[in-house]
């Protein structure tokens, strides 16, 4: 590691600063954590600029931030975690500038069922999260005969008023981001992926129907430079069509509006004990061993619970039967990462009905821990000073151990354990 104060390999001989600079893994910590947490909200910002919203605290912070790791003037620990939480209030505005930019253009969010399998016909494959992306292309396959359908992230799509209008927004195919290889690989039609979380095909299997847009590119697929999809749809007209298989339906568009719609019908359920308990199971997904915890977790938490997922980490459950209470789902799809602020509005709307503090809610976040918006999420939660928040499955590589361990002291954060220890501790309140 370079010494910015000495010019010199921190911890070489010629390093005269070794233990306050850039040897000083703390710090370096708190930078990376920084960096990823800015990295999620240029994902946010981006998204929210395609649509014509943007503010200007937020590109200040973004400079601010960026100065304060490029030259690592400061080398007080006190001071990079101030600002590693800033970056987290600075989220939340980014978080609440895109979900105003989406709901304007696309109209709040409704609870709606989404099918799984497929429609006879040629068909387009959406993975990404750039509504905008989607919504021209509705309108460019309208009356074509091609039927569109979202993958992973962008399956909160069918909630929006503006794109459940179009008949031919069929349903979704598939699960999570990283099992597009498998997925997009059985998929016959073509396959459009916006943004990120796009993985680099096998050799000879789907790259000659691949198309990217925008930031996104993959090496030897169609990069498309702007929202015409007439090469697009002609390649998926070109290709086998889908057979009529229909699938099971599964449920999302529970964007905070729809939730506080029925907040007196929950809240009754929690005064009258017929909810006890709420959790947040969600966050980023991956394919490393031990995601599979999520699902268990989810499959064991008491019947008389409320789970609000969202992100792809969702996918590890939300093909399941969870029931309802006195006609409340006990499965309820938030939306995409970013729709993190729908959550927290939901969660604040609860403490003002019961007059208490958000960490005083029969309330617990269990997170699946996998890249940069993730962060810049759980700084958003640290921010509003909630506790004993559980991440996993790993402690995040990038910070230290006394990073962490200040985190911990601070904002009791934990690690997950096995899903009976941990609902032990959660429902004992410990």
């Amino acid at each position: 590691m370079f010494c910015y104060q000495c010019e010199q390999t921190a911890g070489g001989t010629g390093c005269t600063k070794a233990g306050v600079c850039g040897k000083n893994e703390d710090i370096q910590s708190l930078q990376d954590t920084l960096l990823y947490g800015l990295k999620g909200i240029a994902a946010y910002t981006y998204h929210a600029r395609e649509l014509g919203a943007k503010d200007d605290e937020v590109d200040a912070f973004m400079h601010e931030a960026l100065f304060k790791t490029i030259t690592n003037v400061s080398f007080d620990l006190n001071q990079h975690i101030d600002l590693v939480l800033k970056c987290g209030a600075v989220n939340l505005k980014a978080m609440e500038i895109l979900d105003k930019a989406h709901t304007t253009k696309f109209g709040n969010p409704v609870p709606t069922a989404v099918d799984t399998g497929t429609r006879k016909g040629p068909g387009i494959l959406v993975t990404g999260h750039d509504l905008l992306d989607l919504y021209e292309l509705l309108k460019q396959t309208d009356g074509t005969g091609v039927n569109v359908y979202t993958h992973s992230e962008m399956l909160p799509a069918h909630g929006y008023p503006e794109l459940k209008k179009f008949k031919h927004l069929v349903g979704n195919y598939g699960g999570a981001w990283q099992e597009q290889k498998k997925e997009f690989n059985q998929f016959s039609g073509a396959l459009l992926a916006t943004t990120n979380c796009v993985l680099i095909p096998p050799e000879n299997t789907y790259l000659d129907r691949l198309f990217t847009i925008g930031i996104t590119g993959v090496p030897g697929a169609t990069h498309l430079k702007s929202r015409d999809f007439s090469a697009l749809i002609a390649k998926a007209k070109s290709l086998p069509e889908l057979p009529e298989a229909p699938g099971k339906k599964i449920m999302t568009g529970f964007h905070h509006t729809a939730i506080l719609g029925l907040a007196d019908k929950i809240v009754g359920l929690v005064k009258s004990g017929k909810i006890k308990h709420f959790y947040l199971i969600g966050g980023c997904d991956g394919a490393k061993p031990g995601r599979n915890y999520y699902t268990e977790f989810a499959e064991s938490v008491p019947k008389d619970s409320i789970i609000l997922t969202l992100a792809c980490g969702k996918y590890r459950f939300n093909k399941l039967d969870f029931g309802e209470i006195d006609g409340i789902p006990r499965l309820i799809d938030v939306g995409q990462c970013n729709n993190a602020y729908s959550a927290i509005q939901v969660v604040v709307a609860l403490a003002k009905a019961f007059n208490c503090s958000v960490n005083d809610l029969p309330l617990t976040l269990v997170l699946s821990w996998f890249e940069q918006k993730a962060v810049a999420i759980l700084l958003s939660l640290l921010y509003l000073n909630i506790k004993g928040i559980y991440i996993g499955p790993t402690p995040p590589a990038f910070i230290s151990k006394n990073v962490f361990g200040v985190l911990q002291e601070k904002f009791d954060l934990r690690l997950i354990n096995t899903p009976s220890e941990d609902l032990k501790r959660i429902l004992s309140r410990k």
